[in-house]
């Protein structure tokens, strides 16, 4: 640690009379050499689009979010105090639930067919997540520009250069996002969730490059402070703006200026006028959302039992994966930079989701938005990877999304051809009813995205010049190959599984047959959000919440239990197939007039 003990063809300049903090950064000019901007883009892309296009939608939160779009969209309820038939929401937000409302607006002004509605609701979650994955990039090549961030500089030259160090960086940090298990599961519903995610990217961009620009992180540090108010977050997006300006402050002490291009790159230059203008937005957001009765937290009980830590761990470790290894190591090496921002900015993000997250019901959702900073954490570490450690990396991604694959195509094939026979019965037994559907558009990218994926690996196994990504490449590209063969080839599967559809048309069919008939009124006061939105777009049932004005009623059985039914018989129940027992709908009909 002491300079003399480093190797002699090393320097480290001393500016100012003051030695930096050694960084353990070595990194030569080759290393840095750009990932190719339209493999990126296109990676993206395709991860953005698999999951938006060519599904219905899903249950629980998904088509809870839809349901009061339609209602913003058809005027049904207050823009200010968004309602699904005057009940209050689970997951309160105005801005998503109004960009999903404006989109269906939009799509109703075209010719009818030309684009469904709930596809028009999720082209805004499609653009926020592409500006979540935009967002950390530029966050972390601003962090990885920072004086403190620079590799080791050689005493003969041909050391990386900022710049072109700093976009690698950035090109690591995307592909340690692309390839964490719980992006794929969250990011592509139509909900809060993405907004959230998407303004906390944003806010993590705003705070890592106010130490060089001005304008642009000052004007989306209040895109974001506001976004986060009015998606439902009020509380995350203040105590993020009070971390962010905790830490320009703290950087001060660690800051080393340096030149570039002959402009100074002080990191602590208008610390103070930052941390004040970041606690501003943060405060002028919170006070916002109080005044709009959005001001809300849903406290729930901290773990203390040995068995919700177990459970908690566990979606730590396999929401996060392959990047919580990665920003564990990079905390190690960079230990002596703890108060830099390029390492105090992520690590505090991450403090304050993990609070967020041992404190506030649904710690998936919460974890979801630490995934940029941890993504940028996970990039610090790849200056100082180990070939060792690489190569375990490389090789655990090959077998378990080479394994993902072929399990994928072989219940596909056994689906369509017969053989193997044992997956396809299996199917058949899981979702009694479920007929097999063949698109060739969905082959066809499924073969291209397996092609692809053969491509990367023998690129990777193959014998070329190192690059500060490459450890990430197979991760990245193979979160992405899975995700695309489930969105084509498995979609069948998955809308009969995890939409209502199914499931409603069965409660329809059974109803006409008991003698309803149009336009009598069916109670629904024992459903979930959820299961009253589904029955309201997939049937004709005409949905009442008041249970003694019906002859029909249909009741999930959970909730049923709760209430009095001596004047209803039972009919016929229908579980939604693939699902919990808690998915079960009961058809009853009234005994007394």
């Amino acid at each position: 640690g002491s300079p003399g003990n480093r190797p002699a063809f090393f320097v480290s300049p001393d500016m100012n009379n003051r030695a930096p903090a050694p960084t353990p950064a070595i990194v030569t000019q080759a290393a840095v050499r750009r990932l190719p901007r339209y493999a990126l883009v296109l990676l993206c892309l395709v991860y953005v689009l698999a999951g938006f296009l060519g599904r219905e939608p899903w249950k629980a939160a998904d088509i809870s979010a839809y349901g009061v779009m339609l209602e913003l969209a058809a005027g049904r309820t207050d823009w200010l105090d968004p309602r699904w038939y005057g009940q209050a929401l689970q997951a309160p937000a105005l801005l998503p639930y109004w960009l999903g409302a404006w989109a269906i607006q939009l799509a109703s002004l075209l010719p009818p067919g030309w684009l469904p509605l709930h596809v028009a609701a999720r082209i805004p979650f499609g653009l926020l997540l592409g500006l979540s994955l935009i967002a950390t990039w530029y966050g972390t090549y601003y962090l990885a520009r920072l004086p403190a961030a620079q590799p080791v500089p050689f005493a003969f030259g041909g050391e990386a250069n900022p710049v072109d160090y700093g976009r690698s960086m950035a090109d690591g940090a995307l592909l340690a996002l692309l390839a964490m298990l719980g992006l794929a599961q969250l990011s592509h519903e139509a909900t809060p969730s993405v907004a959230q995610l998407a303004f906390s990217a944003l806010l993590f961009f705003a705070v890592a490059a106010s130490w060089i620009r001005v304008w642009l992180p000052g004007a989306m540090m209040l895109v974001a402070a506001l976004g986060l108010a009015l998606s439902g977050v009020p509380a995350f997006g203040l105590a993020l703006a009070c971390a962010g300006a905790l830490v320009r402050v703290i950087a001060r002490l660690s800051a080393v200026p340096a030149q570039e291009g002959g402009h100074s790159l002080t990191p602590d230059r208008f610390a103070w006028g930052w941390a004040t203008w970041m606690l501003a937005c943060g405060v002028g957001a919170a006070w916002l959302a109080w005044g709009l009765g959005q001001w809300w937290a849903r406290v729930g009980d901290v773990p203390l039992v040995w068995s919700e830590w177990r459970r908690l761990a566990r979606l730590v470790i396999w929401f996060t994966w392959p990047a919580w290894p990665l920003a564990l190591l990079a905390l190690w090496r960079w230990r002596r930079q703890w108060l830099s921002l390029h390492i105090a900015w992520p690590l505090a993000a991450l403090i304050v989701m993990a609070v967020a997250t041992l404190i506030r019901p649904g710690a998936d959702r919460t974890l979801l938005l630490a995934l940029p900073a941890l993504a940028c954490l996970a990039a610090m570490a790849l200056p100082t990877l180990h070939r060792s450690i690489s190569a375990l990396v490389d090789w655990f991604t090959l077998l378990f999304f080479t394994g993902c694959g072929i399990v994928i195509w072989v219940v596909y094939l056994s689906m369509h051809t017969g053989f193997p026979a044992k997956p396809g019965q299996n199917v058949a037994r899981l979702l009694p009813g479920f007929e097999v559907q063949f698109s060739l558009l969905a082959l066809i990218v499924a073969l291209l995205a397996t092609a692809v994926w053969i491509g990367v690996v023998v690129w990777r196994v193959g014998r070329h010049r190192s690059a500060l990504w490459k450890s990430l490449v197979l991760p990245a590209s193979g979160a992405v190959l899975s995700w695309t063969l489930l969105s084509t080839l498995w979609m069948p599967i998955l809308n009969q599984s995890r939409s209502y559809a199914p499931t409603v048309a069965r409660v329809e069919s059974f109803l006409v047959l008991q003698g309803w008939r149009h336009g009598d009124c069916v109670s629904g006061t024992s459903l979930t959000t959820a299961q009253q939105v589904a029955i309201k777009i997939h049937s004709s049932l005409k949905l009442n919440l008041n249970a003694n004005t019906c002859a029909w009623m249909v009741g999930d059985a959970e909730l049923l239990r709760s209430i009095e039914r001596k004047d209803w018989r039972v009919l016929q129940s229908f579980r939604r197939r693939g699902s919990a027992d808690s998915e079960t709908l009961v058809v009853y009909q009234r005994t007394q007039p």
